[in-house]
């Protein structure tokens, strides 16, 4: 019985691992729609209407065009390294979610535990910056296995983008680890459901690691690595069909990830505010369910936000850029988390 328990216990973790990647993928492809939607209503435009009803199916051309394109390998790049780049910006975008909790654990009739959580390991977050770190190689070795100068420059503006400001994102989550004493997910989920949410004690981290998180997905206004009017389509310009594709996907994937990463660590994760789940009644399988959707809806939220301020904030110039990384986020970083320290030091 024990083995059968076990056997249960591991397909259910890769079908968990099954649904991640294909929620992903599934939100990747139809946050281009709702973006392209967004716009145009922001802009007084239609937006995709031609494939499926109200255009609903445009994702899934978008797609089929891209596997169907000619794939052309310029001559003068570095084949394996060119192929690399886009494998490896994808990875790196999927693999990011394995530590993050999507909902409540189950527990079976049985009393057998089973977290809705790939894996829940002791250093969750310095998982997610050490994946995030890695991710700056798939657009570096990108740009540079082009053997295309504009490529180059391209890849060099995001590597030093992500670099300066995952030092602001790193120190503001050092405010949270103070309060919660946990790199754990779950631990920090746990945190906010038994206090409170962490935006309300540290809406300046909040503030920082959100604007951190849109400079290391390259949205706007800090999309410089994809400045088209600059750099005739940034680092990924000699790119076609998949493997255009591939980094295009990885965008999208990123930033659903780092809305997941955004809700859990500051908008309690799957927690419904104000409501105790445990007083409904209702069945283990319905609370994973209810809470899963309700992380979804913060997502759902935050990739909203990202799509506004894309077609609203004009692209800072790359001075602006780093000025505001090294000279504006870093200090104000430092300062939370110095009065972080202080504040628990004293009413400790």
């Amino acid at each position: 019985m024990l083995l059968a328990i076990d056997y249960m216990f591991v397909l259910g973790k890769v079908i968990l691992i099954g649904a991640v990647i294909g929620l992903s993928f599934f939100i990747a492809m139809y946050t281009t729609y709702f973006e392209r939607k967004i716009a145009a209503w922001m802009q007084d435009r239609i937006g995709p209407n031609r494939a499926g009803p109200f255009g609903i199916l445009q994702p899934l051309a978008d797609g089929a065009k891209l596997f169907f394109k000619e794939e052309i390998i310029p001559l003068a790049s570095n084949r394996f390294l060119f192929i690399l780049g886009p494998a490896l910006a994808m990875m790196m975008a999927l693999i990011t979610s394995a530590v993050i909790p999507w909902g409540l654990p189950y527990v079976s009739e049985n009393g057998k535990i089973f977290p809705l959580q790939i894996a829940d390991v002791d250093i969750g977050i310095l998982y997610i910056f050490g994946v995030i770190s890695m991710g700056v190689y798939g657009i570096m070795i990108g740009g540079w296995a082009s053997n295309n100068k504009f490529s180059l420059l391209a890849a060099i503006r995001g590597a030093s983008q992500m670099v300066s400001y995952e030092l602001p994102m790193g120190l503001s989550l050092l405010a949270v680890l103070f309060m919660t004493g946990s790199l754990k997910m779950s631990v920090i989920v746990e945190h906010q459901m038994q206090n409170a949410w962490h935006i309300v004690y540290q809406p300046i981290g909040f503030f920082i690691f959100f604007v951190c998180a849109l400079a290391e997905t390259n949205r706007t206004p800090f999309d410089l690595p994809e400045a088209e009017n600059e750099l005739n389509f940034g680092y990924h310009q000699e790119y076609s069909s998949m493997k255009l594709g591939l980094y295009l996907f990885a965008e999208y994937i990123n930033m659903f990830i780092s809305s997941a990463v955004i809700a859990t660590l500051y908008l309690g994760g799957y927690d419904i505010p104000f409501v105790n789940e445990s007083a409904w009644g209702l069945s283990p399988l319905w609370m994973s369910v209810i809470s899963f959707c309700v992380l979804m809806a913060k997502i759902l939220f935050l990739l909203f936000v990202f799509i506004w301020i894309r077609w609203t904030i004009p692209r800072f110039r790359y001075d602006q850029l780093m000025n505001l990384g090294w000279r504006k986020l870093i200090p104000l970083a430092l300062l939370n988390m110095i009065l972080t320290a202080l504040i628990m030091l004293i009413f400790k």
